[in-house]
């Protein structure tokens, strides 16, 4: 843990934000690092709506033997008046023995109270929910250099297309990634680690298909397919793949972020059909148009051979790319 002294240790932590994961992180830490100066530092955990302000007081009073101790307050914007003035009171003049950690969801309810903290000059540690596709992949990143290795941006899409957005499950299987690598992890680390769960959802197929890589889109096809994959959502992905890169070519040049009011979709989504884009004319987007509504109906039609006319729709598809390339 470094060097950690006495005077490293925040006297008031505010954890902020309505994400376990971070939250029961930042208390892990601030204990840790308590610990790592007093072995016997003296943690002592409440929910602020049913704590007493006395048993507090007494907590964050000077000891008469000495030794550090850490307050987890839970909850703090269910904190009462009574509970939220002794708080804020002691945050102007903390006990430079004591660490008062406070959970706070961050939202209207309590406000006043994470604010009253803030200006006391409490430390501020984040620990809101990522909504955004782009705080995803910088999570996943992070928690890779967290674990000592290396992660390129392609590779931290694959592994929450793989994962699903739950930040736990995103964090274990970084962990398990570093455990059972070398600690580069690149698209194919993930490919390799998480076939069966990246290909399942048939978007994998349309995303090999519309960057014109054949062998890749058969492969992750024939894997969904070998798994029990139903036809049906595979065909929906590569049409959706295909609609969305000619609706983002039709609206012309500009930033995901101006773009996605206008077209209703996420930045991240208008983003990545951009880099699909590259190499397609309008030709050849009407011939994959064209393909994959043959393929959509073959597959919900009840061809013979689906599995046929779906591969057949890759290669027209892909196809259709380069015999329009610019």
């Amino acid at each position: 843990m470094g060097d950690v002294t006495p005077a490293s240790l925040p006297p008031i932590l505010l954890v902020l934000g309505d994400e376990e994961l971070l939250a029961t992180r930042a208390v892990s830490e601030a204990v840790a690092t308590a610990r790592a100066v007093d072995p016997d530092v003296d943690v002592r955990e409440y929910q602020a709506s049913a704590v007493a302000v006395g048993e507090i007081a007494e907590m964050l009073s000077p000891s008469l033997f000495g030794g550090r101790r850490v307050l987890v307050l839970h909850a703090g914007q269910d904190a009462r008046k009574d509970l939220v003035t002794a708080l804020l009171a002691y945050a102007k003049n903390p006990d430079p023995e004591v660490q008062l950690v406070v959970l706070h969801l961050g939202g209207a309810k309590g406000k006043a109270f994470a604010d009253g903290l803030r200006a006391a000059g409490a430390t501020v540690v984040p620990a809101a929910k990522l909504k955004g596709h782009r705080e995803r992949v910088a999570f996943v990143r992070d928690e890779i250099r967290r674990g000592g290795g290396r992660c390129t941006d392609d590779a931290a899409e694959a592994l929450i297309a793989a994962v699903g957005t739950d930040m736990r499950e995103l964090a274990a299987a970084c962990s398990q990634l570093i455990a059972d690598t070398d600690g580069r992890i690149g698209a194919d680390t993930v490919a390799r680690y998480y076939r069966g769960r990246v290909e399942v959802t048939g978007f994998t197929v349309a995303d090999a298909t519309m960057v014109g890589d054949v062998p890749a889109a058969l492969e992750a096809l024939r894997w969904a397919l070998h798994v029990g994959v139903d036809p049906v959502p595979i065909a929906d992905a590569l049409a959706d793949g295909v609609r969305t890169v000619a609706r983002v070519a039709s609206a012309g040049r500009g930033s995901p972020y101006q773009l996605a009011s206008s077209l209703g979709m996420p930045a991240w989504k208008i983003e990545r059909a951009q880099r699909q884009g590259r190499g397609w004319t309008p030709e050849g987007l009407v011939q994959a148009m064209r393909a994959a509504a043959e393929c959509n109906a073959a597959v919900k039609g009840g061809a013979d051979d689906r599995a046929y006319a779906l591969e057949r729709a890759v290669f027209s598809v892909a196809a259709a790319r380069q015999g329009g390339a610019r």
